[in-house]
């Protein structure tokens, strides 16, 4: 029986993109399209709006600074609740009255990494995703944090004592720089094997087809040296 292929997939994402959520969806769907493929998946941080302050802001007086024309914000949303119907999303844009600084969420996830169980990571991050634009929930806030470790499994007490200490503060504002200066100016960004990056909410057959070449490439050889983590 052959070798089954594998790669690594960093998602570069933040967990107010409504497209990462998107993204996120259809990276589920390409997986499924491409069984003979394992993936390890790993999510990194970025932040749309780092200036955002801590508490978060009114969501309608920050998107009608942000967007101007009101029609506009409409029309953007409309196009994202009918692509996230077909992608398995119910957007309700209606429930979410903050925009947060994600700061504490990519702490969270970046622990959700190093808990035990499988994939709680991409839990965390879907699950950020389903209370943010599903729930209206405000991801900015350290409690809804902790519920959602808790219940994708993690250890909610630790988490609540490592967000009150700052833990890892330094280390996600160094990924979300290290993105940055890699040339990442948009999310979603899907880094395959640390060489090939997608741009974009790109569609699941387009995600599995480039899958399939690069794994095909590094069972070959093919890829130069092997990955940097």
């Amino acid at each position: 029986m052959e070798d089954r292929q594998s790669l690594a997939i960093d998602v570069v994402s933040d967990v107010v993109c409504p497209w990462c959520y998107v993204g996120q969806k259809r990276l589920a769907e390409a997986m499924a399209i491409a069984p003979e493929i394992d993936v390890r998946l790993r999510w990194r941080p970025y932040q749309l709006d780092p200036t955002i302050p801590p508490e978060g802001l009114d969501r309608d007086s920050y998107m009608k600074a942000k967007f101007g024309d009101e029609g506009r914000l409409e029309e953007m949303q409309a196009r994202l609740e009918a692509l996230g119907r077909d992608a398995g999303i119910v957007f309700h844009f209606e429930l979410i009255t903050r925009s947060p600084n994600t700061l504490d969420a990519h702490r969270l996830i970046r622990w959700a990494a190093s808990a035990d169980g499988t994939d709680v990571q991409d839990a965390v991050a879907q699950r950020l995703f389903q209370l943010y634009f599903e729930e209206g929930a405000d991801v900015g806030d350290r409690a809804v944090l902790i519920g959602a470790a808790r219940e994708c499994g993690m250890d909610a007490t630790l988490v609540e004592t490592l967000l009150a200490a700052g833990a890892d503060v330094d280390e996600v504002q160094t990924e979300i720089e290290t993105a940055r200066r890699m040339g990442v100016t948009g999310v979603p960004c899907f880094l395959i094997e640390n060489r090939y990056a997608i741009i974009g909410a790109q569609d699941a057959e387009t995600l599995a087809d480039a899958m399939r070449q690069i794994a095909g490439a590094k069972a070959r050889g093919e890829l130069d040296g092997p990955a940097q983590g």
